[in-house]
């Protein structure tokens, strides 16, 4: 029962740790793309699942105690509440963690290197055409990567 309530490690330590492993898999992530957080697929799921269990003895250590998880959830709720404190005040800051949306078409051209930059495939982007009702690339008025993850496509009448 002691084990329960004994830290291994000091609990700033945890701390420490609950901030770096964040502040790494936040840049992570964001360096991966917007499609990796708007679109779950099978693979992103696996990938985050995976993700969770890879950083997992970054987080914890050889600590197994309930007090040690209760610090870690504690910590990683205080950093994710305080990135949407400050990216609610800061452009800059909100660019920085969000991103900013890409244009993948317009005025009927698209624009097939952003998509490729952005890992945007084809059938991702066909899927959004037949969700606005849009069956020829013509009609796009406009197809932008928003900073969600999902497309958003505005077409014109012809």
């Amino acid at each position: 029962m002691d084990s329960l309530f004994e830290l291994a490690m000091p609990w700033w330590e945890f701390v420490l740790r609950a901030v770096a492993v964040y502040v790494v898999v936040l840049v992570l992530v964001r360096l991966t793309g917007k499609r990796t957080v708007g679109q779950f697929t099978p693979f992103d799921l696996l990938l985050v699942v995976l993700l969770g269990t890879a950083v997992q003895n970054s987080l914890i250590g050889e600590d197994t105690s309930l007090v040690g998880g209760l610090i870690l959830a504690a910590t990683l709720l205080g950093l994710n509440w305080g990135v949407g404190f400050v990216t609610a005040r800061s452009q800059a800051a909100d660019r920085m963690v969000e991103g900013e949306p890409v244009v993948l078409a317009r005025k009927g051209e698209v624009f097939w290197e952003a998509l490729r930059r952005q890992n945007v495939s084809r059938a991702d982007f066909e899927s959004a055409k037949r969700k606005a009702h849009c069956d020829d690339d013509r009609r796009i008025e406009i197809a932008v990567l928003e900073t969600s993850g999902e497309i958003t496509l505005i077409t014109r009448e012809d």
